[in-house]
């Protein structure tokens, strides 16, 4: 007995200082694992910081040049008009040219009002000022993106496709167009020189919409990305527009489909079998009798 009761105690000892063991093992795992998480969450912040730093300066890069832009546009035709003596009897301008002018500093105020509306609001749901939605010739908003763009489209052929006897549309004609001349915009940036992009607008009989298609011949976008280009600040990873000085931040979508959604309609990628080419189609509602009406300008005077 006295054996028995020794070789226990011993045996009982020793499963103690193990289970003691154990003990002071896991608690010493769990220290080293509470410091490596707070070296990765350290590391983490360092990281986020830096792109953060990184987002800002690229966010300011983009606000430059989308904001540059139309203020250029707008100081050079204020100068012009100056310097002409526009408001003397020896004006240097005739009276087209000066509303050439005007029309060039009107619209792109209304660019700039449409873009900082665009970023202020693009994440809210409430929208305090709705769009004016109204009965709009197709014309309205065609003619004044393809005027707007045509600097940026001299190297590409642009072609218009319409189905016969197309509905006024229920819209904000000005956000409309500023869509199409983003859509417009993006096609030129990506695609090759010497190719064509097409603005094709069709109509079934029984649909209250109308189905708006602008598609390009660039490199494409891979399927598992087509929504992401909606997303602020997205951009597809290794496509680069051919002119460097062109480079967006990924806003121009983001705002696109925005106004689109805010006048009834949507917008998205059109999945396409083909190696390259990109397709964005809208749905624009069309408009209900007895709604109030735009005037209309002929398609090929806004060319």
């Amino acid at each position: 007995f006295i054996v028995t009761a020794v070789v226990a105690g011993e045996l009982a000892s020793r499963a103690e200082r193990r289970t003691a063991e154990a003990e002071a093992g896991r608690f010493e795992i769990e220290r080293l694992y509470q410091q490596l998480q707070a070296a990765f969450d350290r590391a983490s912040e360092v990281e986020a910081a830096r792109r953060n730093e990184q987002l800002k300066a690229t966010l300011l890069e983009a606000l430059t040049h989308n904001l540059r832009t139309p203020l250029t546009s707008i100081k050079a035709s204020v100068t012009a008009l100056i310097g002409a003596g526009t408001w003397g009897r020896a004006a240097d301008l005739t009276d087209e040219g000066r509303r050439e002018l005007l029309q060039v500093i009107d619209e792109e105020s209304d660019r700039l009002n449409r873009f900082i509306e665009g970023l202020s609001t693009s994440d809210s749901a409430d929208r305090s000022q709705p769009l004016h939605l109204r009965a709009v010739p197709l014309d309205e908003i065609i003619g004044p993106a393809l005027h707007r763009v045509e600097p940026m489209v001299r190297e590409h052929r642009v072609q218009v496709v319409l189905d016969p006897d197309l509905p006024n549309l229920s819209v904000d004609a000005p956000s409309a167009s500023e869509v199409l001349y983003i859509l417009l915009d993006n096609a030129s940036k990506y695609s090759p020189p010497d190719t064509t992009i097409t603005i094709r607008v069709t109509r079934r009989a029984d649909e209250h919409y109308v189905r708006l298609t602008v598609s390009d011949e660039g490199p494409g976008i891979p399927p598992d990305l087509v929504e992401r280009v909606f997303e602020k600040f997205f951009r597809v990873p290794g496509r680069e527009p051919h002119d460097r000085r062109r480079g967006g931040v990924g806003l121009g979508l983001l705002i696109a489909r925005r106004l689109v959604e805010a006048q009834g309609g949507r917008i998205w990628v059109e999945a396409s079998g083909a190696a390259r080419g990109t397709t964005f189609a809208i749905m624009l509602p069309v408009a209900t009798e007895g709604q109030e009406p735009v005037r209309a300008l002929p398609l090929a005077a806004s060319q």
